[in-house]
């Protein structure tokens, strides 16, 4: 009786010990910089919330010549493979309202007209700049401030996102002024 009690107390020790075994050691400690974006930079596509595919180039926010008024994003947002997509919103923390917007100019006459939805293709990346789409900010947040970087998060049509930190700029008096014309 007393050694079939040892080798029981035996097996169930031992088993606990490759259970332990297992559980430690056997995965690789997490990598403290995979889930940060430098800012700027496109993010992980490998980050659950992040559109596979899907980049977004030289993000930048400049701010309004005068307090109190919108100030704007620029971007490009392209992609290396598959089915063309939809962007349909951008969500800016530190804006109260972010709106997608599209300048033009049609027989002398310019204006600018707010879009819903802007589509993007691998043979055709959707610019967002002066003089075309854009977006607008509007109710800024006072701790949006030049040299900072904030989180931008584009949403497509299909409910994918990417997320990016992006700069935020001054806006120059002449640049301001020249960006809407």
């Amino acid at each position: 009786m007393r050694h079939i009690r040892s080798a029981a107390l035996t097996l169930v020790l031992g088993a606990g010990i490759l259970a332990l075994a297992a559980c430690s050691g056997a995965a690789p400690a997490p990598d403290a910089t995979a889930s940060t974006t430098a800012p700027g930079s496109a993010p992980d596509p490998m980050a659950p919330d992040n559109a596979p595919h899907v980049s977004v180039v030289d993000p930048v926010i400049k701010l309004p010549t005068v307090p109190g008024n919108p100030g704007v994003l620029y971007f490009t947002i392209e992609q290396d493979a598959g089915k063309a997509n939809t962007l349909v919103a951008v969500h800016v923390d530190g804006a109260g309202r972010a709106e997608m917007h599209e300048s033009k100019t049609v027989n002398g006459v310019t204006s600018m007209d707010q879009v819903t939805s802007v589509t993007f293709s691998q043979d055709q990346p959707a610019e967002f700049k002066a003089g075309g789409y854009h977006v607008m900010l509007f109710n800024l947040a006072s701790t949006m401030k030049a040299g900072k970087d904030v989180e931008v998060t584009f949403t497509l049509a299909n409910g994918d996102k990417v997320s990016t930190f992006v700069p935020v700029q001054e806006t120059g008096a002449m640049e301001g002024m020249m960006e809407h014309m």
